[in-house]
């Protein structure tokens, strides 16, 4: 980035020491910072103090116009809102003139999840007399138990792994580490592939590693290839439902919030840093509620 570059430097510092940003969140604010950047080329304004709230105006307006969704212009504006404070603080600029702009309300769609009685379907399938089929088991029944990201599921390594406390170690967001604990269906699929179908899926590798889950070539698997296993699992459960990592998340979190688990709890399982990205999933509790209020209560129906 030539234009501004010393600017950027400033946020990039700010990004990488003070908010441990992850390398795709980098990557994603500098994108963001460089549109917002040629957009200013374009319109001959070489000085960022003399951007005010009507070229931040102008410059939402062609976004919009460019088919942007309210989601992504909402996260261009958090970008340069940060960018702005940050050489407010640098003395770079007097003001920040996306202080004065305001979120576009967002239309968050109802998360997909999976009921009871797909997931006991899904975990019915067995084919523990394989190596790859007590993978599979072992991860649907990993993912379904501690609703981790597909991206932090392929970093795990064994000694993420406490079988004895039942708890996972999971590297997440931002390099953030939290502690996931696991029941006991999910531990006894741990242990036997551990014990079995993963030493011989070693086997054949030249070169062991420790990650956890392993393809065929004793690589560890990628996201793609989760994926692939879990478009495996339901088709010999004889589903016909469309199955991928973050849907058994959301099923994780729905699941708990329909049992009675704390909003909050499920926060901190989920790894989330905002309580509001976690109460995507209370509409579905309210549903349930409603559903069993209108049942239950003599006075509910006329």
């Amino acid at each position: 980035m030539q234009y501004f570059n010393k600017e950027w430097l400033l946020f990039l510092d700010y990004l990488k020491i003070e908010k441990n940003a992850a390398a795709k969140t980098v990557e994603t604010y500098q994108k963001d910072v460089e549109h917002f950047v040629k957009y200013l080329a374009n319109e001959q304004i070489s000085e960022l103090n003399t951007v005010d709230y009507h070229i931040v105006r102008n410059y939402l307006t062609i976004l919009y116009d460019n088919g942007l969704t309210k989601r992504s212009v909402g996260r261009h504006i958090s970008t340069l809102r940060s960018f702005f404070k940050v050489l407010v603080r640098e003395s770079v600029v007097t003001s920040n003139p996306f202080t004065q702009i305001n979120l576009p309300k967002q239309n968050y769609p109802i998360p997909q999840f999976l009921y009871d009685e797909e997931m006991e379907k899904l975990l019915a399938v067995n084919q523990l007399d394989t190596p790859l089929g007590q993978r599979n088991r072992a991860l649907l029944e990993l993912l379904y138990a501690t609703g981790i990201r597909v991206s932090e599921c392929v970093q795990l390594k064994l000694e993420d792994i406490d079988l004895v406390l039942q708890t996972v170690l999971v590297l997440g967001k931002g390099s953030k580490e939290r502690y996931v604990p696991f029941g006991q269906f999910a531990k006894d699929s741990l242990e036997y592939y551990i014990m079995n179908g993963r030493d011989q899926l070693i086997g054949k590798h030249s070169n062991p590693n420790n990650f956890l889950f392993l393809n065929a070539k004793g690589n560890p698997v990628t996201a793609r290839g989760i994926r692939v296993i879990l478009k495996k699992i339901v088709q010999d459960s004889g589903l016909t439902i469309d199955l991928h990592p973050h849907k058994l998340r959301h099923t994780f979190a729905t699941h708990l919030l329909n049992n009675g688990a704390d909003l909050r709890a499920v926060q901190e399982l989920l790894g989330h840093s905002q309580l509001s990205s976690t109460q995507i999933y209370t509409h579905v509790t309210k549903d349930r509620l409603s559903h069993v209020y209108k049942n239950a209560h003599p006075r509910a129906n006329k």
